[in-house]
């Protein structure tokens, strides 16, 4: 059984798949341990510490060397406590014995941020060069390595609608953290994504859209028709922002996301923008 969700207890029979197998998708810390030493005793609880602040941005694998003692030599561990880091099925870095707290920050922001880093520019390169399935396992893999990226999510978002997976690039979406759907960038991003996927899928026609005026799921999808399918924009920031003032939490707030997204479109000196932005600041005040 796990210690948490991410501190495990290696095995002679886990060792593969829980350290070398688990380092093809991120950073994996071992720690070599006695009972029998006290320093080892006084760097465990340190270790599942940082391992609980970094939220899963490592695996931390506990292996006892008195129970496995032939696996930790073939490792090259003389002396206890060790702590081994382990990337892509190598070991990439070795602490002998029971070193600061900052000092295992240093290493670990040091790994996990360049790992990170590197994925995502892959990710991005695989999908310029349409290697669709390797971009999409890069960048999910360096969107948990660097979960508080907006970046990441974003462009795994626009992978996957350019691959005509709309559903799911708003799944997406939603189901990020909430400082994340809030971020102007993803959220923009949402709004349009909704709107589009709303006007390629609606199935009633405007009349009986407008019609139901007090349904915010009919009123987002006549905007959307309004803008999709008529290039309406007078229309549709008119329905936007009504269902706004009407019902400004559906589905997290997206009537005002939407409203920001359009102003963006038309730049902040179109008339509709100061028309439109000026009664949103109204309800605001």
């Amino acid at each position: 059984m796990p210690l948490s969700p991410y501190v495990f207890d290696a095995t002679a029979e886990n060792f593969q798949r829980l350290v070398l197998e688990n380092s093809h998708r991120g950073l994996v810390l071992v720690h070599f341990w006695t009972p029998r030493a006290g320093p080892c005793m006084l760097l465990m609880p340190r270790l599942v510490k940082l391992a609980a602040e970094y939220g899963g941005r490592f695996l931390l694998v506990m292996l006892n060397t008195d129970e496995l003692g032939g696996l930790a030599r073939r490792l090259g561990v003389a002396s206890v406590p060790t702590v081994k880091f382990f990337l892509r099925g190598e070991v990439v870095e070795t602490v002998h014995g029971a070193e600061s707290d900052k000092h295992f920050r240093q290493l670990l922001d040091r790994f996990i941020l360049r790992d990170s880093a590197n994925l995502y520019a892959q990710g991005l390169a695989a999908w310029r060069k349409n290697r669709s399935d390797d971009a999409r396992r890069m960048l999910a893999a360096a969107a948990v390595d660097e979960p508080g990226n907006p970046a990441i999510p974003r462009d795994l978002a626009k992978l996957l609608w350019s691959d005509g997976e709309h559903e799911q690039a708003l799944h997406l979406l939603e189901s990020l953290p909430a400082e994340l759907r809030t971020h102007p960038e993803i959220a923009r991003l949402y709004a349009h994504f909704a709107l589009a996927n709303a006007a390629e899928n609606v199935q009633p026609d405007i009349e009986t859209l407008a019609a139901d005026a007090g349904n915010a799921e009919a009123r987002f999808q006549l905007a959307a028709l309004q803008l999709g399918r008529n290039d309406d924009m007078a229309s549709a920031l008119d329905t936007l922002d009504r269902l706004d003032a009407e019902h400004p939490q559906y589905r997290n707030g997206l009537p005002r996301q939407a409203l920001l997204a359009l102003f963006e479109l038309l730049g902040p000196e179109h008339d509709l923008t100061r028309e439109y932005r000026a009664r949103l600041s109204q309800r605001l005040s």
